[in-house]
C-alpha cells in the first residue's frame, strides 16, 4: 500500500521541488501540478516523489493530526 503524504515546498528549481515533513526534505516532481501555481510556502499531497495536488495549510494539518492519531493507536 502507498501513502500520500502533505509536504511543505521549502525550495523549487524548475519541475523539481525540495518539500519538507516534520524535518525530513525530499525532492518532489511538480510536473503534475504545474497548473496549480505552486509557490515555496505551499503544501502538497506527495505520492510516490511527485506532487498531486495543492493544498491550504489548514487540510495539510489536518491530515497529519489524523495520521499522528493513527499511528498512536497502531
Amino acid at each position: 500500500m502507498c501513502l500520500a503524504m502533505p509536504m511543505k515546498i521549502v525550495e523549487i528549481d524548475g519541475d523539481i521541488a525540495r518539500a519538507n515533513l516534520n524535518g525530513i526534505e525530499r525532492a518532489v516532481n511538480l510536473l503534475l501540478v504545474q497548473d496549480q501555481g505552486i509557490s515555496v510556502g505551499d503544501y502538497v499531497i506527495v505520492h510516490v516523489g511527485y506532487a498531486i495536488q495543492k493544498l491550504d495549510a489548514a487540510e495539510a494539518m489536518a491530515t497529519w493530526q489524523l495520521l499522528e492519531e493513527a499511528s498512536s493507536h497502531a
